[in-house]
């Protein structure tokens, strides 16, 4: 008796592939993927150290990961162009190496403004990575013809999480930033030399007749992108936030406050692996409203009532909710018609972007005047105008294997 008779198609959707370049593609992207949330979560470990180093404070830190962002943002709106005009393979695989080549300059940087233009290029070249390697997943999508866009953003939720991990160990063998950095770099660099050469070779159109490839984004594709934002504000929100929240206003021990975090990350990662496997039962649509209405009930709930095991389970019900709006809105901006895919998701991509770097601060802002309770209630208004906008997405019986 085989996995599938145990296990519904639903819960863990295993395509019987005969084409093994199609399998090459996919393993090649999750590489990418994996390289991406694995490179960032390692070097997003030490930011103490760097802060010793350095000497700088809280708001020192926050103006080197501001020109990390920074970097991002520039990068992402160009990205689509660069598509365009060479293909999403050729961005990432540009992209991927020079994210590494910036990486080698982390433990060499003589001062804090040499570091700052260190994450800045770094920035820049992630950002195009974020863009370019989405817009690969949709390519992948047609090949497979099924929805398999949550899967790759699961594989990223997972290298970030074993790059924390990495890090921690690294601290506690009390091995400094180079041999770190240099040690994981080896692995980077093997999953970036897989990766490069299965990605998919996608047809490049003239983009200076077709207009450079800049276009115009239509109405839906500015929903997509307001959907984006409101989701993308709302994980920055609970990464930030949620601890603190649990801490300051609903009094947990200071051991237990990180808890909520732990919950909102494992449940976004779950069912980001489960993902797919919705998407093709129950539509991309229907899907979409009931992330919507899952993070706003779980946000709701983690306002209304401060007890700390019942927030810490709130969280879990934000992850779940959140987990696929995301890679929905990529998936669809991907494949609007007369829309570039990369052209799409970059423009889905810049929006969101903006929210995740823009929506924390605010927030704290708002804390600072009248309280992070209600601070966190705007995050709340920003869920139920998510949900607004997603009953407007067409609803189909499901995203069919062959996307349309």
């Amino acid at each position: 008796m085989g996995f599938r008779q145990f296990f519904p198609n639903y819960l863990f959707p295993l395509p019987k592939i005969k084409n093994m370049q199609q399998k090459r593609h996919r393993w090649a992207l999750n590489a990418m993927f994996l390289l991406n949330g694995f490179s960032y979560g390692n070097w997003i470990s030490r930011l103490p150290r760097f802060q010793e180093i350095y000497d700088l404070d809280n708001g020192g830190i926050g103006l080197i990961l501001l020109s990390h962002a920074v970097g991002a943002l520039i990068a992402m709106p160009i990205t689509g162009v660069i598509i365009a005009r060479v293909g999403s393979r050729r961005a990432t695989i540009y992209a991927a190496w020079s994210f590494l080549f910036w990486m080698i300059f982390i433990p060499l940087a003589p001062n804090v403004l040499i570091l700052g233009t260190v994450f800045f290029c770094m920035g820049l070249s992630g950002g195009m990575l974020d863009v370019s390697m989405n817009a690969q997943a949709v390519l992948v999508e047609q090949v497979y013809k099924k929805p398999i866009m949550t899967s790759f953003h699961a594989v990223f939720s997972l290298g970030m999480m074993l790059g924390a991990g990495c890090g921690a160990l690294f601290i506690r063998l009390g091995l400094d930033i180079m041999p770190h950095i240099y040690s994981i770099l080896v692995l980077c660099v093997v999953l970036a030399w897989y990766g490069t050469p299965n990605l998919i070779v996608d047809r490049v159109r003239n983009a200076t007749a077709e207009g450079g490839g800049f276009q115009l984004p239509n109405r839906a594709l500015i929903g997509m992108g307001l959907i984006a934002f409101c989701c993308m504000l709302g994980e920055g929100a609970m990464a930030d936030w949620s601890t603190n929240y649990l801490e300051k206003i609903a009094m947990a021990a200071p051991a237990t406050a990180p808890l909520g975090l732990a919950a909102f990350s494992m449940a976004m990662m779950v069912a980001r692996f489960l993902g797919d496997g919705a998407r093709a039962r129950w539509g991309d649509g229907r899907l979409l409203i009931a992330g919507s209405f899952f993070a706003a009930l779980g946000l709701s709930l983690i306002l209304a009532i401060l007890e700390p095991v019942v927030i810490i389970i709130a969280c879990m019900f934000v992850g779940l909710g959140l987990s696929v709006i995301v890679p929905i809105a990529y998936s669809k901006a991907g494949n609007m018609p007369n829309i570039e895919p990369g052209v799409g998701i970059s423009m889905v991509t810049t929006v969101g972007y903006s929210g995740f770097l823009f929506g924390p601060p605010i927030i704290g802002f708002i804390a600072d005047w009248v309280g992070l309770r209600i601070a966190l209630g705007v995050v709340l208004v920003l869920f139920v105008l998510m949900l607004f906008l997603s009953t407007k997405v067409p609803r189909t019986a499901r995203t069919k294997r062959a996307l349309n």
